[in-house]
C-alpha cells in the first residue's frame, strides 16, 4: 500500500509572551528529518473532512514542556494525571449502563449544548421582539464560550482516553481539548438564565406555580441530559463537567449583575462607549492563548465575543435613532393581541415571514461580508508588514499573508455550520484508527529530543512525523490550513451578525407600519 506522511512541527524558537501566548520567532518552523526510533503509539482521530490528525492533547509530554511556560505545563500535567484516573473510572461504568437508546438520547441531547446551536437560534428571541431577552441569553453564552475556550486552549488537557472509554460524538467537537466542558457551561448558564426569568415572572403573578413546576423540571433535566451526557459518550471527565458547570454559574452571575449597568454606561454615555467596547473585544480577541494544537475554540470564542461587539454598538446607536429604538416602539404585528384564533394565524404568518427574512439577511450577509473582507485583508497585511515597524500579531497555525499570495479560497456556504456538522453517529478510539469504521496501518516516525547528539538544526528544531495509511489521509503538508486573515474576517461577519440582530425586528416593524 502506498504511504503518504503527515508532519505536525514544532519550533524551539517559540517562546512565551507575558500573558502566557506561545509566539513563533520564526516564519514557518519545519519538520526536521532523522533517523527511525521506536516510539510510543501517538493517537489518531479523523476530523470532519477525513484528516487523520494526532488527537488533541495526546502529543508527547515534552512537546506541551518545551512550548507552553512553566506553570501551563505544569497544570497541564495535573490535569492529565486527573484524565489517566478518571478514563479507567468512565470506562467501567460506561460498560456496565450503554445501551442503544442511551447512546442515541445522549447525542441526540448533546447538540442542544453546541456552539452552532445557539448562534443558529439566538437571532429568533431578537426577531420575535425579545430583544433584552435576547441579549441576556446572549451574554451570558458569549461568556461561557469564551471563558471554556480561553481555558482549554491555556490548559491543552486532552479528553478521557479512548479506550477505555467508549468516546461517542456528533460533529467534530472530539478535535477540541476537554478541560473543561463549554457544554456543561453552556447548558447551566442558559438554565440559571431562563430558571431566574421564570421565577421574576412566578413572583410577578404571571406564572402558575403548576407551570413554573414545569419550567424548572424541563430545565433541570435538561442539565442533566447535557451534563450527564458529556460523562456518558466519554467526551468529558468529572473534572471537566464540575469545571465547565462552575463557569457556568459565573457567566450567569456576570450576565445578572454586572451586564444591567453595562448597558446602562453604553446608554448614557457618548462615542467613548462603543469605542470603549470595540477594543475590549479586540483585546479579548488579541490575548487569547495560543494552544499547542491546532484547535478549533478559537474560532468559537471570538464568534461569541464578536456577535457581542455587534451587539452592544448597535444597541447604542439605536438608543441615538428613535425609529430604531425597540424601547420607543409599540408593536403593530397584526393579530398581537391575540384576541381570536384569525388573530393569532395573523400573528404567527407575520412572525414567520419576520423570521424567515431575518435570517435570509444574515446569511446574505455572510456571504457577502466574508469573500470582500478576504479579498481585502491579505494584501493590507502585506503592505502593513512591510511599511509598518509595528509588527502585526501572529497567532500558531495561522498562515501570515507575507507567505502566501494566493487565498483565502472563497469555498463559501451560507449556513456553513449546520451544513459542515457531520450528524453521523462516531465512535472515536484514539488508540487504533481514529474511528471504528475500520483499522488504519501505520507506523510512527521520530521525535527529535533537545539535548539529544544530533546535529544543531535538529537541536533547534522537534519534529513529529506521522506516517498513514492512504486511508483517511489525504492531506498536503504544504496547504495553508489557516490564514491570518480569517481571524479579523470572522471579527467583521459576526459582528455584522451581531447588528442585524439588534437592528433588522425594529426596521421590519417600521416598514410593516409605513405599508400599514
Amino acid at each position: 500500500m502506498s504511504k503518504s506522511k503527515h508532519h505536525v512541527s514544532f519550533s524551539h524558537h517559540d517562546h512565551a509572551t507575558p500573558n502566557g501566548d506561545v509566539v513563533n520567532d520564526s516564519s514557518r518552523p519545519a519538520s526536521v528529518p532523522g533517523k527511525s526510533s521506536p516510539l510510543p503509539d501517538y493517537p489518531l482521530v479523523e476530523d470532519h473532512n477525513h484528516t487523520a490528525t494526532v488527537a488533541a492533547g495526546r502529543l508527547p509530554e515534552e512537546i506541551y514542556t518545551n512550548t507552553l511556560p512553566r506553570w501551563r505545563a505544569t497544570l497541564r500535567r495535573k490535569c492529565v494525571s486527573v484524565v489517566e484516573l478518571e478514563s479507567e473510572v468512565i470506562g467501567k461504568w460506561q460498560s456496565r449502563i450503554r445501551s442503544p437508546w442511551l447512546d442515541t438520547y445522549f447525542l441526540q441531547t448533546s447538540m442542544l449544548g453546541t456552539h452552532t446551536f445557539f448562534l443558529v437560534f439566538l437571532p429568533i428571541f431578537f426577531f420575535l421582539g425579545y430583544g433584552e431577552l435576547g441579549r441576556g441569553l446572549c451574554y451570558a453564552l458569549a461568556f461561557g464560550v469564551y471563558l471554556s475556550s480561553f481555558l482549554k486552549d491555556m490548559v491543552c488537557s486532552p479528553r478521557p482516553y479512548a479506550p477505555p472509554v467508549t468516546r461517542l460524538t456528533i460533529g467534530n467537537h472530539h478535535l477540541e481539548y476537554g478541560f473543561p466542558s463549554t457544554h456543561s457551561t453552556n447548558s447551566m448558564s442558559m438554565a440559571l438564565f431562563f430558571g431566574t426569568h421564570v421565577h421574576d415572572l412566578y413572583r410577578a403573578g404571571s406564572l402558575s406555580t403548576a407551570a413554573f413546576a414545569t419550567w424548572i423540571t424541563a430545565l433541570v433535566v435538561y442539565v442533566l441530559s447535557i451534563v450527564g451526557g458529556r460523562l456518558y459518550t466519554g467526551m468529558h471527565g468529572f473534572m471537566d463537567c464540575t469545571v465547565g458547570a462552575f463557569l457556568g454559574i459565573i457567566s450567569w452571575m456576570v450576565q445578572r449583575l454586572v451586564m444591567p449597568e453595562v448597558e446602562t454606561w453604553v446608554t448614557n454615555n457618548g462615542w467613548s462607549a462603543p469605542i470603549t467596547v470595540t477594543l475590549i473585544c479586540l483585546l479579548l480577541v488579541n490575548q487569547y492563548p495560543s494552544p499547542v494544537d491546532d484547535c478549533p475554540c478559537f474560532e468559537d470564542a471570538i464568534a461569541f465575543v464578536s456577535v457581542i461587539l455587534g451587539q452592544m454598538t448597535s444597541f447604542w446607536y439605536s438608543k441615538r435613532v428613535p425609529a430604531l429604538n425597540a424601547d420607543l416602539f409599540t408593536s403593530i404585528s397584526p393579530g398581537a393581541a391575540f384576541e381570536s384564533p384569525a388573530a393569532i394565524t395573523t400573528w404567527m404568518l407575520f412572525a414567520t415571514f419576520k423570521l424567515t427574512t431575518g435570517i435570509l439577511l444574515i446569511f446574505a450577509w455572510r456571504l457577502l461580508a466574508k469573500p470582500t473582507v478576504q479579498t481585502l485583508l491579505p494584501p493590507l497585511f502585506r503592505w502593513l508588514a512591510h511599511a509598518s515597524p509595528i509588527r502585526l500579531p501572529h497567532r500558531r497555525h495561522y498562515t501570515p499573508a507575507t507567505e502566501y499570495s494566493r487565498g483565502p479560497p472563497h469555498t463559501l456556504r451560507a449556513v456553513p455550520s449546520m451544513i459542515d456538522l457531520d450528524l453521523a453517529i462516531t465512535e472515536v478510539v484514539d488508540g487504533t484508527s481514529g474511528v471504528a469504521s475500520g483499522p488504519r496501518e501505520r507506523k510512527i516516525g521520530t521525535v527529535k529530543r533537545r539535548g539529544s547528539p544530533l546535529s544543531d538544526s535538529a537541536r533547534e528544531k522537534t519534529a513529529i512525523a506521522v506516517e498513514a495509511g492512504e486511508r483517511g489521509v489525504h492531506e498536503n503538508d504544504n496547504k495553508v490550513k489557516h490564514y491570518d486573515a480569517d481571524v479579523l474576517t470572522k471579527v467583521v461577519v459576526y459582528t455584522g451578525i451581531g447588528v442585524i440582530t439588534v437592528m433588522y425586528p425594529a426596521m421590519f416593524e417600521a416598514l410593516v407600519g409605513r405599508l400599514a
